[in-house]
C-alpha cells in the first residue's frame, strides 16, 4: 500500500507482481531514457540480491561499487556515488537500498547534479542500536553516519518500507520519509527486503521506478505551469 506521508489520503494498493504496468512507457521508452544509478548497502557483492538482479535486466543502469561492511567512511561512499553520477549523461534515478539509502541521503546535501527522482528501499534506522553482526551507532557515528539527514529531498522519491524490518521500525521508516517528502509505500512484512528475508527478485522495483517518472514529470509540468516573474 503507498501513501504520501502527512496528505490525510486513504491507504491504497500497490502489489503487482512482474513486468511493467504500461506495455509502452514513454519513462524508460523515451529519448531521454533515464540511467538507473543502484546505490548498495554496507554490503559486497551479492550475486542474487534483487539490485543486482536489476542490474542486468534494465536497459540503462549504473552502480556504485559496493564497499563492504568495514569500511565505515561515510564520506568516501559519498564521494564514490558524486564520482559515479558524475560519469553518466541524462536524467538519473536513484534506487538505494538499506545503508545506500543513507549515504544517498548525505549525498543529496551536497551534490549539483539533477537528480529525476530516487527510490529508497528499507532504510536503515541508523539513529538505534541495531541487531548483532551490524555497525554500533558508536561506530557509525565515528564514521560520519549521524546524525542522519532529515532535509526534504528536492526530487520525488519513494520510500519502500517493511513491517517487519529488522534494522528499523515502520514507525521510523515513515518518520523518514515524512522529513524527506518522500511518498511512503507499505511493502507488507518484507524483511529487510535481502536475500536472507527471501529477496531475490523484487518485481515491485520496477513499478515504482515508473512511477516515479510520473511523478517527475508532473512536478515538471506544475513547474512549467506557474507564472515567469521578472
Amino acid at each position: 500500500m503507498d501513501r504520501t506521508v502527512g496528505s490525510g489520503d486513504a491507504v491504497s494498493p500497490t502489489h503487482q507482481e512482474g513486468g511493467w504496468p504500461t506495455a509502452r512507457s514513454l519513462f524508460f521508452a523515451s529519448m531521454n531514457e533515464p540511467t538507473i544509478l543502484i546505490i548498495p548497502g554496507l554490503r559486497d557483492h551479492v550475486e542474487q540480491h534483487w539490485q543486482t538482479l536489476l542490474e542486468r535486466e534494465l536497459p540503462r543502469v549504473a552502480s556504485v561499487p559496493p564497499m563492504g561492511r568495514t569500511e565505515l567512511d561515510c564520506a568516501a561512499r559519498v564521494a564514490a556515488i558524486e564520482r559515479t553520477a558524475q560519469s553518466i549523461s541524462g536524467p538519473l534515478v536513484i534506487v538505494a537500498h538499506s545503508g545506500g539509502v543513507v549515504m544517498a541521503m548525505h549525498w543529496a546535501q551536497h551534490t549539483q547534479r539533477p537528480v529525476l527522482g530516487a527510490l529508497l528501499a528499507t532504510p536503515p534506522d541508523f539513529e538505534s542500536p541495531m541487531p548483532a553482526g551490524n555497525p554500533s551507532l558508536d561506530a557509525l557515528r565515528k564514521g560520519g553516519w549521524l546524525p542522519v539527514p532529515r532535509a526534504r529531498l528536492p526530487f520525488p522519491s519513494i520510500v519502500a518500507a517493511s513491517r517487519n524490518d529488522p534494522l528499523a521500525s515502520f514507525e521510523r521508516a515513515t518518520e523518514m520519509a515524512q522529513a524527506w517528502g518522500s511518498r511512503l509505500v507499505d511493502l507488507g512484512e518484507v524483511g529487510h527486503l535481502n536475500p536472507a528475508s527471501g529477496f531475490g527478485p523484487w518485481p515491485q522495483a520496477r513499478q515504482l521506478i515508473e512511477q516515479l517518472g510520473t511523478e517527475a514529470q508532473a512536478a515538471e509540468a506544475a513547474c512549467l505551469s506557474q507564472p515567469q516573474r521578472y
